[in-house]
């Protein structure tokens, strides 16, 4: 070995006859006889052939230069190669599926079969799989207050009145092949489909009972038949519930609209009070009439009742005047006599008392006609 000529740590640039090669491990820290430190390169070699030798290949030698056999494929590698490709292949065939999730797996691109919670299992690449959470609330907000469009929520009743409505829509999956496959957008046939069945349903109806009563089944129609659409296009979506937040006249409109309001009632309290006094008239000139019936019923037969009274009693008479004339005659006569004269202030003379001719007859002074007269006079 050459002694310490170059370098500063006195190991570098002399040769020797060891095959050519570079002797850099020979070099000493500058001043003192310590132990010898390895290079950096030396360090590298020394890893480069320990994986060559743990890949299969043999080492080069101690004493300079690269190993003659380089880098060879054995059946360690084969092996090693095998086992990388199993796990990456095992990774990306088992996946796990949450209780609010389904899973729909895919045979070469085809529908296959829905995954159960819990861990699952689809060789890849041959089938694959969509995680899809069937449990999640998803919301479409429809009106002007939401800001996603402009007009959207103002709808033409059947009396040709405009309302401004805002309602909510609350989704969810209920069969995740169905989702998958026959709609393209969830999102915007949830949305095109209840914003028809709304205005459909508006068309039928009249405003008032919109603004007022008939909120709920209003809302409860037009969940109804949003369902019933999205069954149709075996969408498979479930309408949780239909939120009718807002029903309102348009903003323009809405003080003309509340004078409006304001007059109908006040005619409705006015037709009120109006048919409170035609029922209190009506019913008082039933009753009055109801009482003149009566009446006149009650007349009606009292007069027959006299009538049928006086031809009996004629007939009877009748049949006294046909069994003895002479007596029923002269009987008739006086009572005839008694009912002229019954009630007549009169003097009856016999011819035939005191001698005849009326003397006997005492004279009479009418002292209570010559009293009444004088109350008379004196009360005027």
């Amino acid at each position: 070995m050459s002694g310490n000529n170059g370098g500063p740590w006195g190991g570098g640039g002399g040769s020797n006859g060891n095959n050519g090669g570079d002797n850099r491990g020979g070099g000493r820290r500058p001043g003192g006889d310590g132990p010898q430190i390895p290079e950096i390169d030396e360090i590298v070699k020394k890893g480069q052939e320990q994986l060559r030798v743990l890949m299969g290949g043999r080492g080069g030698g101690n004493n300079g230069g690269d190993g003659g056999g380089g880098f060879q494929i054995t059946r360690g590698t084969y092996f090693l190669g095998f086992l990388a490709l199993a796990a990456v292949w095992v990774f990306s065939s088992f996946y796990t599926v949450r209780p609010e999730e389904q899973s729909v797996e895919l045979l070469l691109g085809e529908r296959y079969q829905v995954g159960n919670p819990g861990l699952n299992f689809a060789p890849w690449p041959i089938v694959s799989y969509v995680v899809i959470p069937v449990t999640r609330e998803n919301t479409e907000d429809i009106g002007m207050s939401s800001g996603s469009r402009g007009e959207d929520g103002l709808m033409l009743t059947t009396d040709a009145n405009i309302v401004d409505i805002d309602f909510q829509v609350v989704w969810n999956i209920n069969d995740p092949e169905k989702y998958l496959f026959n709609i393209a957008d969830p999102e915007q046939t949830v949305r095109a489909v209840s914003e028809a069945a709304m205005r459909e349903i508006i068309a039928e109806s009249e405003l008032a009972p919109i603004l007022n009563r008939d909120r709920g089944v209003t809302a409860d129609r037009a969940q109804a038949t949003i369902q019933e659409a999205l069954n149709d296009y075996e969408s498979g979506i479930n309408i949780v519930r239909l939120n009718l937040e807002r029903a309102d006249p348009p903003r323009e409109v809405i003080d003309a609209f509340r004078e409006v309001q304001a007059a109908e009632q006040q005619r409705d309290r006015l037709e009120r009070q109006a048919d409170a006094y035609a029922n209190t008239v009506l019913a008082g000139a039933r009753g009055e009439a109801a009482q003149i019936l009566e009446q006149a019923e009650g007349y009606r037969a009292r007069v027959i009742n006299e009538a049928e009274g006086e031809a009996s009693r004629f007939l009877a008479v009748l049949g006294e005047y046909q069994d003895a004339p002479e007596v029923t005659r002269k009987r008739l006569y006086l009572e005839t006599m008694e009912q002229v004269l019954g009630d007549v202030d009169k003097v009856i003379l016999d011819e035939g008392a005191s001698g005849g001719g009326g003397q006997g007859v005492v004279p009479y002074l009418p002292l209570n006609e010559l009293r009444r007269n004088t109350t008379s006079t004196g009360g005027n």
